[in-house]
């Protein structure tokens, strides 16, 4: 396994931004013949080591698929089960996150029927918006394509309204309507269990974005982990459509 700071990893610098599709947890659980919960709980505490070990290694901004628009389509104990996790989550750990001036961002439609989720969600977001260091973005009741359509309605009012024309829609204005505005364009994302499909996690961000997939449950990813995905990223040649200089 190759670590971030390998002679070999030499092409690439360590990413800005990373994203991470969290897959696994109940998979984990039904191997070590525990209850589905307990993979959430476990996936939590990975949680945890990826945002301490994003600072470490010099990541910039980490964004986190926690909870897709389909997944409330899982049975209602389940669900129950994760949002009772997701509020202990942000007692228990937002005084720690503040501390190491972790900036943090809640992007999605947030929850459509909990006040006390959206309450926590804004408290978190309000205490820590001054903060300088890693940007950790959490993707809740998250989905790209509704994020993009989103996006389109917005820009498609301000043309209605006059406030700007259709021909002033560019890539650029459209990716600052998207939940991702103002953070730094994605460079890696990755995707744990083994799954190789984005999932419906930031489409149009992960464009030029490096993919790396990992045969691992979330509940184990560690640093090793991370560190052997930063690898894989440093070894990549990243041309955005271009070629080589010395390439006819």
């Amino acid at each position: 396994m190759e670590t971030v700071g390998s002679e070999a990893n030499s092409l690439c610098p360590v990413p800005r931004h990373v994203a991470i599709i969290m897959d696994g947890n109940g998979r984990w659980a039904k191997s070590q013949g525990l209850p589905r919960f307990e993979g959430h709980r476990r996936g939590a505490e990975a949680v945890r080591r990826a945002v301490a070990d994003a600072k470490d290694l010099g990541i910039e901004a980490l964004t986190l698929y926690s909870f897709s628009s389909e997944n409330w389509s899982r049975p209602e104990r389940e669900i129950g089960e994760l949002m009772g996790l997701l509020k202990r989550f942000i007692r228990s750990d937002l005084k720690d996150l503040h501390a190491k001036n972790v900036r943090l961002r809640i992007i999605g439609e947030g929850h459509p029927t909990d006040g006390e989720v959206q309450a926590m969600f804004d408290e978190a977001q309000a205490l820590t918006r001054d903060n300088t260091g890693v940007r950790l973005t959490v993707a809740f009741n998250y989905g790209s394509r509704g994020e993009i359509a989103r996006a389109a309605q917005a820009l498609a009012r301000q043309v209605a309204a006059g406030e700007i024309c259709a021909e002033d829609i560019t890539t650029e204005r459209f990716s600052e309507a998207l939940d991702t505005a103002g953070l730094p364009p994605l460079d890696l994302m990755i995707r744990t269990s083994g799954e190789q499909r984005l999932s419906n996690f930031l489409l149009w961000q992960a464009a030029y974005a490096e993919l790396v997939f990992l045969p691992v449950f979330w509940p184990d990813f560690n640093r090793s982990w991370l560190e052997q995905a930063l690898g894989e990223y440093r070894r990549r040649e990243r041309r955005f459509g271009g070629v080589d200089a010395g390439e006819s």
